[in-house]
C-alpha cells in the first residue's frame, strides 16, 4: 500500500506506536493517533508527534475516528476479536500490526525469529554475529525495539534482527524473512488465542511468503517443529543437540558444527566456550548459527560471538552474591516452559520465586521438573496466580513452599529458606501484569531488592 497523502489510524500510543506514526508521517502519510488514556498520562513522550502535524485523539473512543480512515495500524495488544477489527473487516479497511508496517516501509535484509521461548536470546544473540561482521544491525521486534523505529533510518544493506511474537502475526500480510527460525512449541498464550492450533498457525504465518530462496530453520529435537517443518515453501535448515543434520547447525564431539546443503561443514566452537548455562541456551545458540551460516557469515566470526557472548537480561541472569548466596534474575520466564528450563539449569541448592498474572497455564510439568532436580529444595509464591501454584505443588507433594505479599516479601522469604551454597531464582512462570507494568520491571524491582539487601 501506498501510504502518501492517506489518513492513517494509529491505535495505541506506547513505543511502537509512536515509531509507527513517525515513520508514516515520515512516508507521507497523514497518521491519526488514538489511545485510550489521556494525554496526561504520557508526559512529553507525544511532543514529537503533535510537532509532525498527526491528528491526536488521547482519551478518546477509536471506532468514531475510522470514518474516513484508508487503513488502521494497531498494537499487537488489540486481540483480532475486538470491535474495532471487527468493525474494520465490515467496511473493508486494511488492517496491519506495527511489525507488518515497519517490514513494508524498511530498507534492507529480515531475518526472524519466532517460538515459545528463547527468542528473545536468540536474537540478540545474532544480531551481535551480524554486528561482528561488520553490518548495520537493527535488533527489532518483540524484543522491546519497534521495526517501525528502525525502519525510519533504514539503508538497503542493512540487517534487519526480528523477534516475532505470535500476537504481531495476526496482523501481518507481506511479512517476509530471507531465513527464519523456530525454535520450540509449548502451551503459551492460550489465553489469547484460545487453543495450541490457533496458536501454532500464528507462529506459522511467519513463513508463508517464504520461497525457495528462503531459508527455514526447524528445531529437530522437538516433535512439533519437526513436523511444522513440512508446511513450508523454503529451504528447510534444522539445528539439533543430538544428532547431525543435513543442513543447519549440530553437536558432535562436543562441538558447535554447521553445515550447508551442498556438504561444506565447519566446527565453530566447543559446546563448553558457551558463557550462556543451560541445554535450553545451546538450542539457542544452534539455531543462530545456522541462521547466521544461511545468511553467509563467516564461521570465525560466528565463533567469535559464541565464546563472547554473555546473554540478555532477565533471562537466568546473575545479580549477586551475598554470604555465599547466589540471586538470579529470570524474569523473562513468563510460561511454564522458560521456568522448566530455568529449574533445569539449577545446579546448586535453590528456592524459586513463582507466580504472576494468570495466563491459563497448567503448572504440573514444572512441579514435575522441580521434583526430577534434587537441587530445587522451596518455592515462594506470589501474585494472582500463587493459590494454582500452590496446589499444583501440593499435588505432588512438594511441601516446601511459602507464600508472599509481595516482591520484597518474596525475596525475604527466600533468603531465610537459603544458605551458603544456595541459588535463589527470580523464574515466575507467568507474565507480570498482575503487579508490574512488564516483565522487565519485575526483573528490575527484584535486583533493586536484591541489591539494596546487606
Amino acid at each position: 500500500m501506498d501510504y502518501k497523502g492517506k489518513r492513517i489510524l494509529v491505535v495505541g500510543m506506547a513505543r511502537s506506536g509512536i515509531a509507527a506514526a513517525k515513520l508514516l508521517a515520515a512516508r507521507g502519510a497523514l497518521p491519526v493517533c488514538q489511545d485510550d488514556r489521556a494525554q496526561g498520562a504520557f508526559g512529553d513522550k507525544l511532543s514529537e508527534l503533535y510537532s509532525l502535524n498527526c491528528e491526536m485523539h488521547m482519551g478518546e473512543s477509536v471506532l468514531p475516528l475510522i470514518d474516513g480512515i484508508d487503513a488502521v495500524v494497531v498494537s499487537p495488544a488489540v486481540p483480532l476479536s475486538s470491535p474495532l477489527i471487527t468493525e474494520c473487516k465490515k467496511r473493508g479497511i486494511y488492517v496491519i500490526g506495527e511489525l507488518e508496517l515497519g517490514f513494508q516501509l524498511m530498507n534492507g535484509e529480515l531475518v526472524a525469529i519466532t517460538g515459545t521461548n528463547g527468542k528473545t536470546t536468540t536474537t540478540t544473540l545474532l544480531g551481535e554475529i551480524f554486528k561482528n561482521h561488520g553490518d548495520i544491525t537493527h535488533v527489532v521486534g518483540n524484543i522491546g525495539y519497534p521495526i517501525t523505529a528502525a525502519a525510519l533510518q533504514s539503508r538497503d544493506k542493512d540487517i534487519f534482527v526480528c523477534e516475532v511474537s505470535s500476537f504481531q502475526m495476526e496482523t501481518s500480510d507481506t511479512f517476509h524473512p530471507r531465513a527464519a527460525a523456530i525454535l520450540n512449541i509449548t502451551e503459551d498464550h492460550l489465553n489469547r488465542h484460545g487453543d495450541m492450533e490457533t496458536y501454532i498457525n500464528m507462529k506459522m504465518r511467519m513463513f508463508e511468503n517464504m520461497g525457495k530462496d528462503d531459508v527455514a530453520v526447524f528445531n529437530r529435537d522437538d516433535a512439533v517443529c519437526r513436523e511444522l517443518s513440512k508446511r513450508v515453501n523454503a529451504k528447510v535448515w534444522f539445528f539439533s543437540r543430538k544428532e547431525p543434520v543435513p543442513a543447519g547447525a549440530f553437536v558432535e564431539d562436543g562441538y558447535i558444527v554447521v553445515r550447508k546443503k551442498d556438504g561444506q561443514t565447519f566446527r565453530v566452537c566447543e559446546t563448553t566456550e558457551l558463557q550462556i548455562p543451560g541445554a535450553h541456551n545451546l538450542e539457542n545458540a544452534l539455531a543462530a548459527a545456522a541462521l547466521a551460516f544461511a545468511m553467509d557469515i563467516p564461521p570465525a566470526v560466528i565463533r567469535h560471538t559464541m565464546r563472547t557472548f554473555k546473554g540478555v537480561e532477565h533471562r537466568i541472569e546473575f545479580v549477586r552474591e551475598l554470604w555465599g548466596v547466589r540471586y538470579i534474575n529470570d524474569s523473562k520466564g513468563t510460561n511454564v516452559d522458560a521456568s522448566i528450563q530455568a529449574v533445569r539449569a539449577m545446579e546448586r541448592p535453590s528456592v524459586i520465586i513463582l507466580g504472576g498474572s494468570d495466563k491459563h497455564s497448567d503448572f504440573a510439568p514444572l512441579v514435575s521438573e522441580m521434583k526430577k532436580n534434587p537441587c530445587l529444595k522451596a518455592a515462594v509464591t506470589i501474585g494472582a496466580t500463587a493459590q494454582q501454584i500452590e496446589a499444583a505443588l501440593s499435588a505432588q507433594g512438594f511441601t516446601q513452599f511459602e507464600r508472599a505479599a509481595d516482591m520484597k516479601d518474596a525475596v525475604l522469604k527466600c533468603r531465610a529458606f537459603a544458605s551458603d551454597g544456595w541459588n535463589v531464582l527470580l523464574s515466575p512462570a507467568c507474565a507480570s501484569f498482575d503487579m508490574f507494568s512488564d516483565y522487565e520491571q519485575r526483573g528490575r524491582v527484584f535486583k533493586e531488592i536484591v541489591n539494596s539487601m546487606e
